[in-house]
């Protein structure tokens, strides 16, 4: 090839430039690069901002010259051509270059498409996020050693290197639905596996998961510990806390250790399962707890303070704790907390 370019260069500056082209994508193949560098690449050949997406995940990549993310709101694009892998239209690639097409635009565009289609099909199925559930439990089982595991987390499209985070969450929505909207411009997959759904993501946003949704978040590195993390931080939700995120539990993690039937014996325990025929009771308490003001907790109930301060007096009668005092409120929350998790 580079005799041939070479040879070539002398006769035309335009065939010279589509060989170079060529010649540089050909490279970037050789060398297994995945989308964000070969956008990376593309963007510093063009000398402009480069976009790439993909369908079915609705990943996107924007990237200026100097390797950097491209800054919003995008302008109109100056050239476009789609991702074709296995005859389907699976995603697009486009130049935002100010002014008039380059001469080689039109060939940067054309290569740039089929190598994207090419990190696509190697890395991974790009075209969905509902991914297979064997594959996914390779990735978070603590059985899988650490090659089966990397093989399995590149087949389902993860680059090498990338941290992925896993969360479990109990879900009405589909499962895809839910992984776009936590992490919509990155790679993320989803599978059902043993009642729960599990998504594997490189980054999570806890603010963006849907209303009647309830998942907890692992932060550990490895995807096995991870999963193990977001099993627990999800046994720790509530109707008002829907998101956990392992690490904001603290000591409080060391809950979900204890065996149950320590935990369904503790006196405590006994006592808030006894309250909890009356939910009223209960809700006030909960409301109580997670506030530790009267207030607070009145605003929450949608009722006056003094009437919760009355509801409170009981319950603490009926409970044998006294709730004014820092140590009764403690005591209070890790019942509420211990009997929750007997729940799961």
């Amino acid at each position: 090839m580079e005799a041939l370019a070479e040879r070539l260069s002398n006769m035309d500056p335009h065939v010279k430039g589509m060989i170079q082209v060529v010649m540089f994508y050909d490279t970037l193949m050789r060398r297994r690069v995945d989308l964000p560098a070969l956008a990376r690449a593309s963007a510093g050949l063009a000398e402009c901002v480069v976009g790439l997406r993909l369908h079915g995940t609705g990943q996107v990549i924007r990237v200026s010259p100097d390797g950097r993310q491209a800054s919003d709101p995008p302008p109109p694009a100056s050239g476009t051509a789609p991702i074709t892998l296995d005859e389907e239209e699976i995603g697009m690639v486009w130049l935002e270059r100010p002014g008039p097409p380059g001469p080689l635009d039109e060939a940067l565009l054309d290569r740039f498409a089929i190598a994207a289609a090419a990190v696509a099909e190697r890395y991974g199925p790009a075209r969905t996020t509902m991914a297979d559930p064997a594959l996914v439990e390779l990735v978070i089982s603590s059985d899988s050693d650490e090659a089966a595991r990397a093989r399995a987390l590149r087949l389902l499209g993860f680059a090498a290197g990338l941290p992925v985070r896993v969360v479990a969450v109990r879900s009405r929505l589909p499962l895809d639905q839910v992984g776009n909207l936590i992490c919509p411009a990155r790679t993320v997959k989803a599978a059902p596996l043993a009642g729960v759904g599990v998504l594997l993501a490189t980054t999570v946003d806890a603010a963006r998961f849907p209303a009647g949704v309830q998942a907890g978040i692992g932060t550990a590195e490895s995807p096995d510990r991870s999963w193990r993390e977001a099993r627990a931080a999800l046994r720790f939700t509530t109707p008002r806390q829907p998101v956990v995120r392992y690490d904001s539990l603290g000591a409080l993690a060391l809950l979900a250790e204890v065996p149950r039937d320590a935990a369904r014996d503790n006196a405590d325990v006994t006592a808030i399962d006894r309250l909890a025929g009356n939910p009223e009771d209960l809700e006030t308490l909960d409301a109580y707890c997670e506030t530790g003001s009267l207030r607070r907790a009145a605003e929450l109930l949608h009722l006056h303070h003094s009437s919760v301060a009355r509801r409170l007096e009981q319950i603490g009668k009926t409970l044998g704790i006294d709730l004014t005092e820092p140590a009764g409120l403690t005591r209070a929350r890790l019942a509420l907390t211990a009997r929750r998790l007997l729940d799961d």
